[in-house]
């Protein structure tokens, strides 16, 4: 077996490629959810580089996802970028959202379970939600969503949900009333793009409850 002489940190310290296993350990030690990996040639290290950690690492990687890595450039999600989802026990039923790093996976906001609510509005409060945070951040990062239904929402600035409010749903109106609102009030440079399921897998944000 070659020896790696290559080490890619995706989630560390300082990200990068590295050629010595102690300057990948500088960049990973106490760092809690470091994501790393050794390579054998600079050019499988560029490569993975380029790619989300879940090419490469973690036990399901393999199982969950194509290789992304072997598709053409053009073919490849936009890294970095954040991706959103949403899941929901029953329609209606207990919805929660979150908002991950595309490439890592690791959670950057969940909110929820709040009873009583649809996937479609979870995954519109998802996409408001990362776009007022990228805003916040002064970020232009792209946002992903696998909802074609949020994302005419969303360019419609108005969730045309069919579900109706009850005492139990209040909170969960209020959120879509909150959403809406902050969409007729600012604007955004994000690009918001479709996650391509077929071509990729299911969306890094995904609750895995399918």
């Amino acid at each position: 077996m070659a020896k790696n002489k290559f080490f890619v940190v995706w989630d560390g310290k300082e990200p990068g490629i590295y050629t010595s296993w102690e300057e990948c350990k500088r960049q990973v030690s106490g760092y809690a959810g470091a994501k790393f990996k050794g390579f054998a040639t600079e050019a499988e290290a560029r490569e993975a580089m380029l790619s989300p950690c879940w090419d490469y690492i973690g036990k399901n990687a393999v199982a969950k996802r194509p290789d992304l890595h072997k598709l053409p450039a053009d073919r490849r999600p936009v890294f970095p970028s954040i991706a959103v989802d949403a899941a929901c026990s029953g329609n209606p039923g207990d919805m929660e959202y979150r908002g991950v790093n595309a490439q890592t996976g690791e959670e950057i906001f969940r909110r929820g379970p709040f009873p009583e609510g649809t996937n479609n509005i979870g995954e519109f409060l998802a996409l408001v939600h990362g776009l007022a945070l990228l805003k916040q951040q002064n970020s232009k990062l792209p946002i992903y969503s696998d909802s074609r239904t949020a994302q005419a929402w969303l360019r419609k600035k108005k969730a045309a949900t069919k579900l109706q409010p009850t005492e139990r749903n209040r909170i969960l109106f209020d959120l879509v009333a909150r959403a809406e609102k902050w969409l007729q009030e600012n604007t955004y440079e994000n690009p918001v793009l479709k996650w391509q399921t077929e071509l990729w897998g299911e969306i890094p944000a995904d609750f895995g409850r399918k």
